[in-house]
């Protein structure tokens, strides 16, 4: 899963024309505490719910002078890699550019874990494994057999592509929680792993986080 499969347009980017008020009741519509900032197409940065909460609201943001935050993903960009950015500026939103740093649209919180959710059943336990590779070296099969060779079995598997670079990322649920024998089988091999997750803990934080947004979505 990339970028270009996550990107929504359901909310209009805020203008350096909106006021703060303005742009604190988009946050609240869409249940954001960050937006991009566009103009004609080209991103100007991203402003939080707190910056704007520490100006002059009735102000254009366009006026504040703040540093914005700069972050983004391309349209290429791993699911992983998403997250990673999100969670490395502490972001509800990030913005995903396409050709010549054009402003496609936006990512939010609420779709990567809805989207993690349904990808990932939480009727079975188990593990994830995401493994990197050049695509002439890709075979499931072969995968399947070096993971079945130290008696685990895979219950779900998916596959992005990187056009720029040639590789594949390999996405693998598992149906143990005990992840660290097939990544051992799989490294002997010489398999790269990208990243894996394995704790209990960290699954039911993400049912929890899933079944809350649910019925969030359901009032």
């Amino acid at each position: 899963m990339i970028a270009s499969e996550l990107v929504t347009q359901i909310f209009t980017p805020l203008r350096t024309s909106d006021s703060g008020e303005e742009a604190l009741t988009v946050m609240h519509v869409y249940h954001v505490k960050h937006m991009p900032i566009v103009n004609q197409k080209q991103l100007l940065g991203t402003i939080s719910e707190e910056d704007i909460l520490n100006q002059d609201m009735d102000e254009p943001i366009g006026s504040y002078g703040l540093s914005l935050v700069s972050a983004y993903v391309g349209m290429d960009a791993h699911l992983f890699e998403i997250m990673a950015k999100m969670a490395e500026y502490h972001l509800t939103t990030i913005p995903v550019l396409g050709q010549d740093d054009e402003y496609m649209g936006a990512i939010t919180q609420e779709s990567l874990i809805l989207f993690y959710a349904e990808t990932f059943s939480f009727k079975e336990p188990g593990s994830i494994i995401v493994l990197e590779m050049a695509k002439r070296d890709y075979s499931l099969a072969e995968i399947s057999r070096i993971i079945e060779s130290e008696g685990v079995a895979i219950l779900i598997s998916f596959l992005t592509t990187d056009s720029d670079s040639q590789k594949v990322f390999v996405t693998l649920k598992l149906n143990t929680q005990d992840v660290q024998r097939a990544i051992t089988t799989l490294r002997r091999h010489e398999y790269h792993i990208r990243a894996s997750f394995s704790e209990e803990a960290y699954f039911e934080g993400l049912k929890e986080r899933y079944d809350s947004l649910m019925s969030y979505l359901n009032v």
